[in-house]
C-alpha cells in the first residue's frame, strides 16, 4: 500500500527550453492535447498510466539544466503496433536513427524527442499457444 501522506501521485517531468515545441511534438505523437498547457512554461498530458509533465526551468534552475550531459532518462511507450509507430515519429520527422532490435521479451526501437530524451518504443512477444 502506498503511504499517501508521502506520495499521492508519481509522473515523468521532463525539463526543456523549448516547452511548446515539446508539447506540439507530444500532442502529435500521442494524438492527444494535454490536459494543462501554460504556453512557454509547462504542458501535461495524461496517458493510460502515465501522467507526463513537460516544463521550462526556472532560472535559479537554469545552470543544473544546462551543466546536465544529455538526457538520462527514457521514456518506454509501450505499442502494439512497432512499424506503424515508426512510420508515425517518422511522418513528425523524428525518425528512429537505428534499427528494430529484438530480445527475448520484445522488439524495440530508440527515437528521440526534439530536447534528444530517449524514447523507447517497444511491442512485446505475443503470448505463446500451449499445445
Amino acid at each position: 500500500m502506498v503511504n499517501q501522506t508521502f506520495c499521492a501521485e508519481a509522473f515523468v517531468a521532463l525539463a526543456t527550453r523549448q516547452v511548446n515545441d515539446a508539447a506540439q511534438f507530444y500532442e502529435a505523437l500521442f494524438d492527444r492535447p494535454p490536459q494543462m498547457f501554460l504556453a512557454d512554461r509547462y504542458a501535461e498530458f495524461v496517458l493510460p498510466g502515465l501522467k507526463l509533465a513537460l516544463f521550462q526551468p526556472q532560472k535559479q534552475n537554469a545552470e543544473e539544466f544546462a551543466n546536465s550531459a544529455g538526457a538520462a532518462m527514457s521514456l518506454c511507450l509501450e505499442v502494439t503496433d512497432l512499424e506503424g509507430a515508426i512510420a508515425h515519429l517518422t511522418q513528425l520527422g523524428y525518425p528512429p536513427p537505428g534499427a528494430i532490435q529484438t530480445a527475448s521479451h520484445g522488439r524495440e526501437i530508440y527515437a528521440y524527442d526534439p530536447d534528444g530524451n530517449r524514447l523507447i518504443l517497444h511491442q512485446g512477444q505475443p503470448p505463446q499457444s500451449v499445445s
